[in-house]
């Protein structure tokens, strides 16, 4: 009798458990819908989200449709479009910037986003260029969907979304990176250091100073004068 009080106590817990997260499930689903609002887009707006190392953007296409250029490193081990098409979480994304894998897919917003705060046309108040108009944009953004090549710096989702709205694949991201680079190796403190370097290692080393001395001098020069 015992036992069977114990199993009862225990199967209405489960219970009540699993009806306690259906419920928050749907709270969470819910919530997510009242979040992402898609009356607030229209087809041609340039949506921005912070994902967290950096600035994802894409193109709204209508009807809860995204166009972004994203790498992706899942589509080197399977062709099973089920699989691919599911969100693209961080570590995939971070594998197919390494290996240069990449793609413009079309998503939902939701799968967009996140769960970051979208911005609507952002870049409106800082390109000098004008827009086109909604429908011009939403076809460039459809038309490039695809296989794409990637590259971090020069060829990104920033490069992608400003090419469909303003007609200039350009990224401010990838400026404020190269400035910051800049910055920190083009400066008359890295000459010195570097130039302290290739003399340590001509000591620890013992080599030619010939053939240690004559690329230290240069390389600090080229520092020295770039800063």
């Amino acid at each position: 009798m015992a036992l069977l009080q114990a199993l009862s106590v225990f199967f209405l817990t489960m219970t009540t458990t699993t009806k306690q997260e259906q419920v928050q499930d749907e709270v969470i689903v819910k919530e997510k819908k009242r979040k992402y609002d898609i009356s607030l887009y229209k087809r041609g707006d340039l949506l921005e989200v912070p994902r967290t190392l950096f600035t994802h953007f894409g193109i709204y296409l209508g009807n809860d449709r995204v166009a972004h250029l994203i790498p992706d490193i899942l589509p080197l081990f399977t062709s099973d479009r089920s699989t691919i098409d599911t969100m693209v979480t961080n570590l995939r994304l971070i594998l197919g910037a390494i290996t240069k894998v990449a793609s413009v897919r079309v998503d939902s917003v939701e799968d967009f986003a996140y769960g970051g705060d979208i911005l609507i046309n952002p870049m409106d108040g800082v390109c000098s260029r004008q827009p086109y108009d909604g429908e011009e944009v939403g076809r460039r953004a459809e038309k490039l969907i695809g296989p794409v090549s990637y590259s971090l710096l020069w060829y990104n989702c920033e490069h992608y979304v400003m090419y469909c709205r303003y007609g200039t694949a350009m990224s401010f991201q990838t400026f404020q990176f190269c400035k910051a680079v800049r910055k920190i190796f083009c400066s008359k403190m890295f000459s010195f250091v570097s130039a302290l370097i290739g003399v340590a290692i001509m000591f620890y080393l013992q080599t030619d100073p010939l053939y240690t001395l004559l690329p230290t001098f240069l390389i600090s020069f080229h520092i020295w004068m770039a800063s």
